[in-house]
């Protein structure tokens, strides 16, 4: 069980009184998740063209960030350094810089060894002393992990990362509808598309409309790991995920994929201070965990 996140339940195709366009749609698979691609408008030559770019980016997306072959990422944690990093591994790099900042931390791709400590059911502290973002020494010469035993998961950005790369593909094939669900749910073009937002449990909350914008979820419970079935966001410092369910909008998927991961360990205050520092995105669901001191959503605080 590798998958981060509990998704959101999907999409509608064009609201009420909207021409009907003929639709052509792709599915595959990347880092875990399905993905699936749904074209409006497109001839069947343009359709093919893009859905065969988007089969060879999704191999690109799995050759860097995969946990579960001879990825660039995987050779990273293996030998603690990479030379001359792909442009791919130094952008989720400087995302992640950006959001674990604004986040006071919360976001923190050094979680890995955490992750697996608690899959396997072992020692979690030992584990956390091995994270750390600061640690983390990166140019475009070399990514260097400084301390020994150290590994990085980029779970939290990859499928966003991926779906904004699929949207800048549909550009370079002149089309002008599209929805992208790569784990993550990115809209491209002129009309609006309504997406349901869920909890852990399936039970739809609401529905929102996108348009040129990205939406994602994060639902700590929605994957339990490891023997004593605890939920699969971590956090690098200890403590327990305050949110049932987070939905974040952003023009970015990756910067929806990896703030959501992050707002779920976050309380109201600190999580407004991390949408202050980053402007466009905006909370779209947020329901307590059930052992939360604070009320059911975020509207008192900053919930959109």
């Amino acid at each position: 069980m590798n998958r981060r996140r509990f998704l959101l339940l999907t999409a509608c195709a064009a609201l009420p009184g909207t021409a009907r366009a003929a639709t052509e749609e792709w599915q595959g698979r990347a880092m875990g998740a399905d993905v699936t691609l749904r074209l409006h408008g497109a001839s069947p030559v343009q359709a093919r063209g893009f859905f065969a770019e988007a089969a060879r980016l999704l191999a690109h997306v799995e050759n860097l960030f995969s946990l579960h072959r001879d990825s660039d990422l995987v050779r990273l944690n293996r030998d603690g350094r990479l030379r001359f990093p792909a442009a791919g591994m130094i952008e989720l790099l400087a995302l992640s810089d950006r959001l674990h900042r604004a986040t006071g931390g919360a976001f923190d791709p050094t979680v890995q060894p955490l992750w697996l400590a608690r899959a396997r059911g072992e020692d979690e502290a030992t584990a956390r002393a091995l994270a750390g973002w600061q640690a983390v020494d990166w140019s475009q010469a070399e990514v260097r992990l400084t301390r020994p035993g150290m590994a990085l998961t980029f779970n939290g950005l990859a499928q966003g990362w991926a779906a904004d790369r699929l949207a800048e593909a549909a550009v370079r094939h002149d089309l002008a509808e599209l929805l992208i669900d790569a784990g993550e749910i990115r809209a491209l073009g002129v009309r609006d598309w309504r997406v349901g937002l869920a909890d852990a449990a399936g039970c739809e909350h609401r529905r929102i409309r996108l348009h040129d914008r990205a939406v994602a979820t994060s639902s700590p419970g929605g994957t339990l790991i490891g023997p004593h079935g605890l939920p699969h966001i971590v956090a690098p410092g200890g403590g327990v995920p305050l949110w049932d369910t987070i939905s974040v909008s952003a023009d970015s998927a990756a910067l929806a994929d990896g703030l959501s991961t992050a707002l779920c360990l976050m309380p109201p205050k600190a999580a407004c201070a991390a949408l202050a520092r980053l402007p466009g995105c905006r909370i779209e669901l947020a329901i307590a965990a059930q052992d939360a001191e604070f009320p059911d959503k975020m509207s008192s605080f900053c919930f959109a």
